[in-house]
């Protein structure tokens, strides 16, 4: 105790390679405040320590030396293990034979069969439809001189049979004054259609009974709602010329704007060239200016990683320990483990037996059913399953008499509709024959009064229009001629300022592209220089 109080207590020792020891674990400031201070402020008491601890050396007589006496191993008492028993073989359970897989899981279900066929069949019946239009196709479709009329040819047009139905909505084909194109009307439009008529006949009827019981004529008021149309209609095409010409006359202003915009674009583009070329100067200043920086910062990284790496090292090694210790460790406890694991594992064996077992106990299968007996639960309306039955089928044959006479009742409801759609129909065809002939008649009227009058007549607000329009050609033309408008902005040259950028642009990637090479390099160096210098 005396040497090694007197060897580290030493202050040549603690101030030398001890504190510099401690300092590659720990912090220089904590060692020196917590550790060597303190030290420091104990000697004058160890050092009276190590001087008795002399002492006392100095004065004890040295001891005779004895032979030690060999120490002799004893066996332990312990008791004798119980011999191991043999376990008793488990017995492998008979299984019963189990079902073949039957030879339907291997093919397909006959209704995805039956699709299948009923799929080929319809595209094949769907093509020989399509080449029979194809070959033969409608009359309609067939262009022919304005004179040739309409010839139906009943073979060459195949009509399409289809099963019979309770409801048939009737076929109403209406035919244009020049034109053979029939039309089919639904049971809606049959109804709409109708209800329109019936509203119409109503009303024609009410006016003749008007004019019946002395209400007057309404011939003179028609004169003049026609000499009203026919002024309004000439209103209306001197409004359409000044529309015209409005158009025109902002065509040609819109043009003028358009030169005088060019100008200023072209004198502001110039001036853009100039502040471009200035911001790009002081750009190629500025990266310059950060190359240069960049460069320090380089140099001090390199200068910091030297010393970085020792104590990398030194933590390595530390963190090697640490790691051997803590696979040890789970090294135990994984062994730990797996036997609890096995244990585990035979107490569910153990358990699976004992179930098994259990499991080959006969027991009684089935039970005797009495259909016939109630069974006494004490609830209300309690019956047996036989009487239970008996009601469903007389509740089911009542259920299926009611469907009968709703179905007798619709279908009555049905027939009775179509024989009021059948009397619309006849309504409709009288109405549109009449209205086609009334509509024929106006359309000769108003054939005959347009050939008549001649073109509209200019007004004061046309002629100022046109006059406008030639004032603004002119000056548009001395415009064009001032200015030498080039070509079109598709076929121009890229401009200058595009090209300036992009060749600036190209330049910083370039600088980019050396700094990071000499970084690169810079890294790849820094070993083999320390090396050297080592």
């Amino acid at each position: 105790m005396c040497k090694f109080l007197r060897f580290f207590f030493n202050p040549l020792n603690l101030c030398s390679w001890i504190k510099d020891e401690w300092s590659l674990v720990y912090e220089i400031a904590y060692v020196k405040e917590n550790w060597i201070d303190p030290l420091m402020r104990w000697q004058p008491k160890v050092q009276e320590l190590i001087s008795q601890l002399e002492r006392m050396l100095a004065n004890h007589p040295s001891l005779p030396k004895t032979k030690a006496k060999v120490t002799e191993p004893k066996e332990f008492n312990l008791s004798a293990p119980r011999p191991r028993g043999i376990p008793v073989p488990e017995r492998v359970p008979i299984l019963a034979k189990p079902r073949p897989v039957p030879r339907s899981t291997y093919q397909l279900p006959k209704e995805q069969q039956l699709l299948e066929i009923t799929k080929r069949y319809n595209r094949r019946k769907a093509e020989e439809l399509l080449l029979r239009a194809n070959m033969e196709e409608m009359r309609c479709a067939v262009p022919r001189s304005r004179g040739e009329p309409l010839v139906q040819d009943s073979k060459k047009q195949p009509r399409l049979q289809f099963g019979p139905r309770i409801l048939k909505t009737p076929k109403l084909t209406f035919y244009k004054p020049n034109d053979d194109v029939p039309v089919k009307l639904n049971t809606a439009a049959i109804l709409r259609e109708g209800a329109l008529y019936q509203r119409q006949v109503e009303k024609e009827l009410q006016r003749v009974d008007q004019l019946v019981d002395g209400a007057g004529d309404f011939s003179e008021f028609l004169e003049w709602q026609k000499r009203m149309q026919a002024k309004d209609r000439e209103e209306q095409l001197a409004a359409g010329e000044c529309r015209r010409l409005q158009g025109k006359l902002s065509h040609e202003e819109a043009i003028l704007a358009r030169q005088h915009l060019m100008q200023e674009n072209k004198q502001k583009a110039n001036q853009k060239k100039e502040e471009t070329a200035e911001l790009m100067q002081q750009y190629a200043e500025r990266r310059l200016q950060e190359e240069r920086s960049m460069k320090e910062l380089v140099e001090q990284v390199l200068e910091t990683q030297k010393n970085v790496k020792v104590a990398q090292t030194k933590l390595l090694k530390v963190r090697q320990q640490i790691v051997q210790e803590v696979i040890e460790e789970s090294r135990e406890l994984l062994q730990r483990s797996t036997e609890a694991a096995k244990e585990e594992q035979r107490q569910r064996c153990e358990l699976i037996s004992q179930l098994r077992a259990l499991e080959m106990q006969p027991t009684r299968k089935g039970k005797l059913v009495d259909l016939t007996q109630i069974p006494g639960y004490g609830l209300e309306g309690e019956m047996s399953i036989v009487e239970l039955r008996e009601r469903l089928a007389l509740l089911k044959e009542s259920q299926r008499r009611e469907e009968e006479e709703k179905r007798d009742q619709i279908i009555q409801g049905k027939r009775a509709k179509s024989q009021e759609l059948q009397n619309t129909v006849e309504q409709i065809s009288l109405c549109r024959a009449a209205m086609g002939r009334s509509a024929a008649l106006r359309w000769e009227e108003k054939k005959a009064l347009s050939v008549g009058p001649g073109a509209p007549c200019q007004d004061e607000r046309v002629l100022e229009l046109q006059r406008r329009i030639e004032e603004k050609a002119a000056e548009r033309h001395k415009q064009a001629a001032l200015l030498h408008v080039s070509a079109p902005r598709a076929a121009r040259p890229k401009p200058r300022a595009q090209l300036e950028a992009q060749h600036w642009l190209e330049l910083e990637r370039s600088r980019e592209r050396r700094l990071r090479a000499l970084q690169q390099e810079g890294s790849a160096c820094g070993p083999a220089r320390r090396l050297e210098a080592a």
